[in-house]
């Protein structure tokens, strides 16, 4: 049996209506008429609820139906490494901030009578954005890669 035949069976059984089961789980009456019909998946929160409110486990839900088990463990992997994604985001965002601040100054001080100063040294300010942007790029490649291993 597929999940959405499993959750229009088990709906029927306690009496109540799409909208009736929308209300508890929080979601649309569409969105439990697309499960049922097999055109849409709940996600994993979703699911608990649902296996919370019919009193089966999650792995009867999921083992009844091999493309929502697929669906589950592709949203998970997309979770596995979300801080160290925002660190290279980060770091990216900073070598591009140092980038655009040293652009900005020698503009300035080519074009107006103003004489800024760049604290830091020359390095920081010459090769600090390149090197946080290749790092950047490397990292964040090297948590692709290791997504696409999971």
């Amino acid at each position: 049996m597929f999940f959405g035949e499993r959750v229009k069976n088990e709906r029927t059984l306690k009496g109540w209506t799409q909208e009736e089961l929308a209300e508890k789980l929080f979601v649309s009456r569409q969105s439990v008429s697309k499960w049922e019909n097999g055109q849409n998946y709940p996600s994993i929160d979703i699911i608990i609820k649902i296996s919370d409110l019919f009193g089966i486990t999650i792995d009867e839900l999921l083992r009844s139906d091999e493309e929502l088990k697929k669906k589950v463990i592709k949203d998970s992997r997309q979770l596995a490494y979300p801080k160290l994604k925002s660190l290279f985001d980060v770091l990216f965002l900073v070598g591009i901030a140092l980038l655009i601040i040293k652009i900005g100054i020698v503009i300035l001080n080519k074009f107006t009578p103003l004489d800024f100063t760049l604290y830091g040294g020359s390095f920081v300010w010459n090769f600090g954005s390149l090197i946080l942007l290749i790092g950047a790029g490397i990292g964040s490649n090297i948590v692709k890669d290791k997504y696409k291993d999971n």
